[in-house]
């Protein structure tokens, strides 16, 4: 949505910004041991999801709700990567990279068809890739803004680089990389046209979207005959769904909510490693949030333990870089709890009665808004919780930045060029960051490229230019008759190519 970070608010709600990887090898992540015998081939799974997306054109319109059920079920692209992030074949079997990073070489499937029965083509790459490139309304187009040429030599694709791009390959296994039909006359709107495992059969706005096994498909067909997914927006909705047998699958789901859904064996709740940042973002573009003591202070004010306790999963993080993603560091030294210590600093900057708003999207519960007014109190801080539609937080928030702190979930995997853009929302500002991202860009070596990263994360959580109230967990709800179901990163993408469902 909002450039790469898929925010989960988008995910949440028009599909879902940040609420919100896999390929065609699979799940990623434990499930249950599936009971009751043999998996049925043409089984129906119904996966509860929270919030549906406002249309399916995967090539315009933002929100990570799109990527997490059409990106490598209904879509696919040259390469794709594994929930656990890494980068492997899908629509190419192989490819290359010359020695000086400028050129990339894939061997593209032969044999492959799109859903309506036409043929994958290599002009199909090269025009998918061009037109993604050179349409700035297409999401992602900038991604591939270093790509000087994208031609076809038989079956292999060839892209050349005007430099180097470490980023390129990871960004081809998103929508910068999907490959659609030229000359396709589908409605992208309502319908979908891809060559991954399942085929859009239904959409009933408002209920529920159905996929059906493409039985066409180039690789190994999926597990079941059909994957519905049901939008319900409410945990206890939600709940009371799946224990009426009415869904197989909750995601999205509370862990506080484990007792409940266990509680009859019929389901399993799995915690699975995600890249959701649960930012509280800092406008730090005048005033007292202009001072980085200030930051400094609200973060070693609040008690990010307590966080991970009241949500009752998830890790805490402290700077703008989660463990699944490069260029990770344990960065709790930086602002460590201590009420005592931003009582000093608040002083030390001048800072007295000091009131400021949160703004903050109104599907997120009232948890983490009750802990920060609480602990900044306790430091002399007054915080006013100003929780609006997401529409509103889109305008003021995010296009207009006319906020004090604001509170969002990023769910994106490998997001740090916002803290590397001022001109993000985060208000972000410093050259320095901004050489260390270029450097890493433009690095030939993966270890290298992810150092380069290591060390920008580290100025930006010195510089207090956020706080990371914690790392999230993807948290799921299974049914003990499934197995195949991913567990890491579902909030970004949900590959369900290997889910199946015993029925005995």
């Amino acid at each position: 949505m909002l450039r790469r970070t898929a925010l989960a608010t988008v995910s949440l709600l028009a599909a879902g910004l940040l609420a919100l990887t896999a390929c065609s090898s699979g799940g990623g992540g434990a499930t249950p041991t599936p009971v009751g015998g043999e998996p049925d081939p043409d089984a129906s799974v119904a996966i509860r999801l929270v919030l549906e997306p406002g249309n399916l054109d995967i090539r315009e319109t933002a929100g990570s709700a799109l990527d997490q059920i059409l990106v490598d079920n209904i879509y696919q692209g040259l390469v794709a990567r594994t929930p656990e992030q890494d980068i492997v074949p899908a629509l190419a079997s192989d490819w290359t990279v010359s020695p000086d990073g400028l050129t990339y070489t894939f061997a593209l499937r032969e044999g492959v068809t799109f859903h309506d029965g036409q043929p994958l083509t290599p002009q199909d790459v090269v025009w998918s890739l061009t037109t993604r490139r050179d349409t700035p309304e297409w999401r992602d187009s900038a991604r591939l803004a270093n790509v000087t040429s994208i031609t076809a030599d038989g079956q292999d694709i060839t892209l050349t680089l005007s430099e180097p791009d470490s980023s390129l390959l990871w960004n081809l296994t998103g929508r910068a990389g999907i490959v659609l039909k030229e000359g396709d006359t589908v409605d992208y709107q309502t319908e979908a046209n891809g060559t991954g495992p399942f085929v859009l059969s239904d959409w009933r706005q408002g209920d529920s979207i159905t996929f059906t096994r493409n039985d066409a498909y180039w690789g190994e067909r999926a597990g079941v005959g059909e994957v519905v997914f049901d939008y319900i927006p409410d945990n206890q909705a939600a709940l009371n769904a799946a224990l009426a047998g009415e869904v197989d699958v909750l995601t999205g789901f509370d862990a506080n909510l484990k007792d409940q859904v266990e509680a009859n064996g019929d389901f399993a709740l799995v915690l699975g490693k995600s890249t959701d940042k649960g930012t509280l973002a800092f406008n730090q573009t005048s005033g007292p949030l202009a001072d980085k003591r200030v930051r400094q202070a609200i973060r070693q004010a609040i008690d990010h333990d307590a966080i991970i306790e009241a949500l009752g999963s998830g890790q805490t993080q402290y700077g703008p870089i989660p463990e699944l993603d490069p260029g990770y560091e344990d960065l709790s030294d930086v602002a460590p709890y201590d009420p005592e210590a931003a009582k000093k600093l608040l002083e030390e900057a001048g800072v007295e009665d000091l009131e400021l708003t949160l703004t903050i999207p109104n599907f997120y519960s009232t948890t983490i808004p009750q802990i920060l007014v609480s602990d900044l109190d306790e430091v002399g801080i007054t915080l006013e919780v100003d929780s609006v539609d997401f529409t509103t937080w889109l305008t003021d928030v995010y296009t207009n930045k006319d906020y004090d702190l604001s509170f969002v979930l990023h769910t994106e995997a490998r997001d740090f060029e916002n803290w590397a853009n001022p001109d993000y929302y985060f208000t972000y500002d410093n050259p320095e960051v901004q050489s260390l991202y270029a450097q890493s860009l433009a690095a030939t070596d993966e270890a290298e490229a992810a150092d380069l990263l290591k060390q920008a994360a580290r100025i930006v959580s010195e510089d207090a230019a956020a706080d990371w109230l914690y790392n999230g967990a993807s948290v799921i709800a299974v049914g003990t008759n499934i197995t195949g179901m991913p567990s890491i990163n579902v909030n970004e993408r949900l590959n369900l190519a290997e889910i199946a469902k015993s029925n005995g």
